[in-house]
């Protein structure tokens, strides 16, 4: 068994030497598409065909299942910001497949700071700039339309989550989902993060714990105040290792106590 495994895996060495990287990456794409067929409804299983890193590396794919379940045969559109592959225009691009095969009717948007047009495919189109770039991202969206589904897994620079939350969750539909990967560039400090203070550090955790407030605003006592967007559209939010998920909606519910953030 051993002998035929070192058989298989010298064969494989011998195959990548061979191919280039462009080469590769169509072959893999050339099995996949067929494979994912079987396995459209099981997102982790997808992950693994397409070689996402969202199972395996980490585990984000369980928590997109609970959230997406429900839109996985809707006519929605998904814009993800960071593709993979650094500066390769032909690597990366596996996350994007992976949501083309889950989201059967869906449109599949990317954004990248590397070209990444060799991506463009059937119901898949990529776009290149900077994710902190509001006039960038505002151009994106009139070719996409409104978004369905945002996931930031760019650039994880505290202030490019921050900046592109404050420009792209205005432009999400409502009943839509904002999701933000790898919040744990909160806690480290060359992204702009801090172990140390968890409180008043410029950082995306800080600003998605500040949100949960906002939930409850009607409940607030304070006279004359003025809920924001995010306290007015934001229905909940949920926190998972490395990822949270922050659902739009209508937050009108009021207070059965409280009137105008008046004290009773």
């Amino acid at each position: 068994m051993q002998a035929k495994q070192d058989f298989f895996e010298q064969s494989k060495q011998r195959l990548r030497a061979k191919l280039s990287l462009e080469q590769r990456a169509a072959l893999r794409r050339r099995w996949a598409e067929p494979l994912a067929l079987f396995y459209r409804s099981n997102l982790r299983r997808l992950a693994q065909i397409y070689g996402s890193d969202k199972w395996g590396e980490h585990w984000y794919c369980q928590h997109y299942e609970h959230h997406f379940a429900p839109l996985r045969k809707k006519k929605i559109v998904l814009l993800e910001i960071g593709i993979g592959g650094y500066a390769d225009p032909h690597a990366g691009g596996r996350s994007l497949r992976m949501w083309r095969s889950y989201f059967r009717r869906g449109q599949i948007y990317g954004i990248d700071i590397a070209d990444k047009s060799p991506h463009n495919e059937k119901r898949i189109l990529t776009f290149q700039g900077d994710q902190s770039d509001e006039k960038f991202l505002r151009q994106v969206i009139a070719r996409t339309g409104t978004p369905d589904i945002i996931i930031d897994d760019g650039s994880h620079l505290n202030k490019h989550v921050i900046q592109t939350f404050h420009i792209l969750f205005p432009l999400l539909a409502e009943n839509g989902i904002y999701a933000v990967e790898d919040t744990q560039t909160s806690y480290w400090p060359e992204y702009g993060g801090s172990s140390e203070d968890l409180v008043n550090a410029p950082t995306s955790m800080r600003l998605l714990k500040g949100l949960t407030d906002g939930i409850n605003h009607a409940e607030f006592i304070r006279p004359g105040y003025e809920a924001s967007i995010y306290d007015k559209s934001i229905v909940s939010m949920h926190f998972y290792h490395n990822l949270v998920f922050l659902h739009k909606g209508v937050n009108n519910e009021g207070s059965n106590m409280i009137k105008n953030n008046m004290p009773s």
